[in-house]
């Protein structure tokens, strides 16, 4: 699965640029699934306006509801060899994939992953969960810190030392978490990488991460 997930952005579009990745991961054999759950734009105002005051819980829900009617519908699918991959909100839905529903996902590369919005650009943040000061257990609820006991799944994290966005520390938070809890995992920090990733530097990074999916995925 490769999907964004996150307001104001629609990943599936009929803009050849948007799938020229997927078809890079295509060509590799692997069989790949883009959906657009709620809270995504242009569809309705009641489709978008469904993660107020809670992100994590629709997102995930809506990926795996997809995902298992795409499996109903074509048999070919292997949905006991799931990997989930994604970069800033779509990284946040990889990670938390693994950590909440490994019984659906088995491997996730997490990029750029905001992992505790309390953290986050409050611009943002704010007007989709509130303030925390207000709403404290929507935040709670969406952060991934706390789930980092139960990981049990292979996960790589990979953030740019240089994010301006999603500050490094938030990739660096989850990997302490996952440390001193004592669960495995790997992470990839990038010197002089920001948000957004360059070209080349996606392409090494994608070359990784196909190495990750193919190990761990066999």
């Amino acid at each position: 699965m490769d999907s964004y997930g996150g307001p104001c952005f629609q990943d599936v579009s009929a803009e050849p640029r948007r799938w020229q990745h997927r078809q890079w991961w295509a060509d590799r054999g692997f069989a790949v699934v883009t959906v657009d759950n709620r809270g995504t734009p242009y569809v309705s105002p009641a489709f978008t306006h469904a993660v107020y005051r809670g992100f994590s819980e629709v997102t995930l829900d809506d990926q795996v509801a997809a995902l298992h009617a795409l499996g109903e519908r074509h048999p070919d699918l292997d949905l006991g060899r799931v990997g989930i991959r994604g970069w800033s909100y779509g990284g946040y839905l990889s990670a938390m994939a693994v950590l909440r529903r490994p019984d659906v996902f088995h491997a996730a590369a997490a990029g750029a992953a905001p992992t505790d919005f309390r953290h986050y650009d409050t611009a943002y943040t704010e007007r989709y969960l509130g303030l925390p000061q207000d709403d404290p257990e929507v935040y709670e609820r969406d952060s991934l810190i706390p789930d980092a006991p139960h990981l049990s799944r292979p996960l790589l994290l990979i953030t740019g030392l240089a994010d301006d966005n999603v500050h490094p520390s938030h990739t660096l938070r989850l990997s302490q978490a996952l440390t001193d809890a004592g669960r495995p995992h790997q992470l990839l920090a990038l010197p002089g990488v920001t948000h957004m990733t360059p070209n080349g530097t996606k392409e090494k990074l994608m070359a990784l991460e196909l190495e990750f999916f193919r190990r761990e995925l066999a």
